[in-house]
């Protein structure tokens, strides 16, 4: 992912949002951060020509209209946009929530620590491996 590139922030919770975009500037984070409160909403962002392609996803699980599982299981089938890579970040400890986000070829799966230093530790982890990533064909 090239500091040009935006994050694509899945996430309905307001408070949850701000942390993600305060600690992605506390850490330095280049990129910019769109939003979408939900999974539908962020497939029309993604669908839309007129919008960026994001570098990356940072993905909620639990979301109404359309959980984070729906989510990615719709855009691993999409020819578009399956290489785009999802990390989930979320407060989910269900196992089975990890195993079916594995099983849709998440590249990762975070869980939020509601210790805000853990959290800047977790997010600075994920942009040092974002940022020298390859980007997929």
């Amino acid at each position: 992912m090239t500091p040009e590139q935006h994050i694509l922030l899945v996430e309905d919770d307001d408070v949850d949002a701000m942390t993600v975009r305060r600690t992605l500037r506390q850490i330095g984070a280049p990129n910019p951060m769109e939003r979408a409160s939900d999974g539908e909403r962020a497939l029309a962002y993604l669908r839309d020509p007129a919008q960026p392609r994001p570098g990356l996803i940072l993905l909620d699980i639990n979301m109404p209209r359309m959980n984070g599982i729906e989510f990615v299981a719709a855009i691993k089938a999409d020819p578009q946009l399956r290489l785009i890579p999802v990390v989930v970040l979320t407060t989910s400890v269900e196992e089975g929530d990890r195993l079916a986000a594995f099983a849709h070829s998440v590249a990762g799966y975070m869980v939020k620590p509601v210790d805000y230093p853990q959290f800047v530790k977790i997010m600075g982890l994920i942009r040092d491996y974002w940022l020298t990533s390859s980007n997929p064909p």
